[in-house]
């Protein structure tokens, strides 16, 4: 077999891994929670941490590989990836979790960087093509089975054998790349941006802390507030570097193009809005209508199903229907279905969110596609691989600031209802906060054997209507991000956008800067 066919093999085995990893950890959530005995925030650190892993390492791992080899830094992000699966496959304790789940976001941040780079080096002409929708396919496979793959797992071995499944793939994908693919590199690499690094990890780090924080002790509590305070600083600061630097890893003049804008605020509405309420649905349909990780996975495979033929669907219409059109709709689509979700009761089974799980994975089926290009397609091909690592980024700042901020929306609002219920509560005394603590990190019978027999009904109905009230809260968020997302790509992506970039100027030989810019 001839060496291009072993690099699709290997980018192909790689990416499998990395998505399914991403899919699966929805549905295992609450079994973490019950062995390791951790609380909300720990699961929303789980998430969270990966994926702010993965954004603030996207560009800087695309530079690195583009110095140092790509074939390199791909089998380094894959020995990486393996390693912390095992270590999360191993983990003693949430923190140890965590930490992990962030090593894992870094080795996939270069995997993310440098596989598509990979293809595109191998390939030319119409085998590029294939390869492309090969890896296309591998992709809409790995998220369409990784609900069910996750609950499969968890209930035939336990949560930790949906990490340490990576392990034996890992190792086959590092032996493949090192032997049969062979290495590239630019001829115009850049130099890595450490200041715009710095304060870009950093800032992310201190906001995510910060919305998590304000989830357990309020949004007035002080350490969230100067959190959320010094992040914003932080960040404020990355934009202002990236303005001056020469060789900015986060070109900023991007954004003067406004499909380019219009497909980062796609990106970004996408994932933060149905793929972060994935959480939310795996641990209702798991602590409240008391589903398995198996049968929520099996539930949640309504939207996978949608999501792959809708993908397949705009992959046909890609040539024949602007990409505005399919991601703007696409994405009203998502927020209509989340709408659909809304209005759930505390008697509500599993088939209310039917109807909204279809439409909303279909409509993400529709986006998908066209939003992979989208960002790549208005710049010329020496910008190509910035624009698509910001577009990345975009789409893992979505996940880990959807999570964050309905994680604490959520904690809120449950403990909130709790709290008012209890007041007066006969047996209960000043075990309130402890109750609403618990109740809040989904440790709903503990909760409930604080109080007197008598009153653990009471406990029990005050938990459900909280979490009850606290996802129909949720759900009408994220759809509203939705629906903002897909009335500015309607409104910002633009055909001429398309037009401009198919015929990018020349560039002189002997300005390197110039490569990387857009004068």
């Amino acid at each position: 077999m001839q060496k291009k066919w072993w690099t699709l093999l290997g980018v192909c085995g790689g990416t499998f891994m990395l998505l399914l990893d991403t899919t699966v950890v929805y549905v295992v959530m609450p079994d973490v929670q019950e062995d390791l005995n951790a609380g909300f925030s720990d699961l929303q650190w789980v998430i969270d941490g990966y994926a702010l892993a993965l954004a603030a390492l996207l560009l800087t791992s695309g530079t690195l590989a583009d110095r140092f080899g790509r074939r390199r830094l791909y089998a380094l992000g894959v020995v990486l990836f393996t390693l912390a699966s095992l270590l999360c496959g191993l983990a003693q304790s949430p923190l140890m979790l965590v930490l992990a789940r962030i090593f894992q976001g870094m080795g996939g941040s270069v995997m993310f960087a440098t596989g598509l780079a990979l293809l595109a080096g191998s390939f030319e002409g119409k085998e590029r093509g294939t390869a492309f929708g090969v890896w296309g396919m591998v992709t809409g496979l790995a998220s369409a089975i990784g609900p069910v793959a996750g609950g499969l797992i968890s209930s035939g071995i336990s949560w930790r054998g949906v990490f340490l499944v990576n392990v034996p793939v890992g190792v086959l994908v590092v032996l493949i790349v090192v032997l049969r693919v062979d290495e590239s590199r630019s001829p115009f690499a850049r130099r890595p941006d450490l200041p715009g690094f710095a304060l870009l990890t950093s800032g992310l780090a201190t906001l995510g802390y910060g919305l998590i924080r304000a989830g357990e002790g309020g949004w007035r509590d002080s350490r969230a507030f100067t959190s959320l305070v010094v992040g914003g600083v932080l960040l404020a600061a990355f934009l202002v570097v990236e303005a001056r630097v020469a060789e900015p890893m986060f070109e900023l003049r991007l954004f003067r193009i406004p499909t380019f804008v219009g497909a980062s605020v796609a990106a970004f509405a996408m994932n933060g809005s149905l793929f972060a309420m994935f959480l939310f649905l795996a641990v209702h349909f798991q602590e409240v209508l008391r589903y398995s990780s198996l049968e929520t996975g099996v539930r949640l495979l309504a939207a996978s199903l949608a999501m792959l033929l809708a993908s397949l669907l705009a992959g046909r219409l890609g040539a024949r229907v602007q990409p505005r059109f399919l991601i703007g709709v696409g994405l009203l689509l998502v927020g209509a279905g989340l709408l659909l979700m809304g209005g759930v009761g505390a008697r509500s089974g599993w088939e209310h969110f039917l109807p909204g799980l279809v439409l909303g994975g279909f409509g993400a089926g529709l986006v998908n596609p066209p939003l992979a290009s989208t960002a790549v397609g208005v710049v010329d091909f020496s910008r190509s691989g910035m624009a698509s690592g910001i577009s990345g980024t975009f789409r893992q700042l979505g996940v880990s600031a959807g999570v964050a901020v309905l994680g604490s929306t959520f904690a809120v609002v449950i403990g909130n209802r709790v709290h008012d219920g209890l007041a007066g509560v006969p047996g209960v005394g000043d075990r309130t906060d402890r109750i609403v603590f618990l109740v809040r990190g989904g440790e709903i019978d503990r909760a409930a054997a604080l109080v007197p027999e008598a009153r653990r009904g009471t406990v029990e109905r005050l938990a459900v209507t909280g979490y009850v009230d606290g996802l129909n809260t949720l759900l009408a968020l994220s759809a509203g991000l939705a629906l903002v997302g897909g009335v500015v790509s309607l409104l910002l992506i633009r055909a001429a956008d398309f037009q401009g970039a198919r015929q990018p100027k020349a560039v002189p030989e002997a300005s390197p800067s110039a490569r990387i810019g857009l004068g």
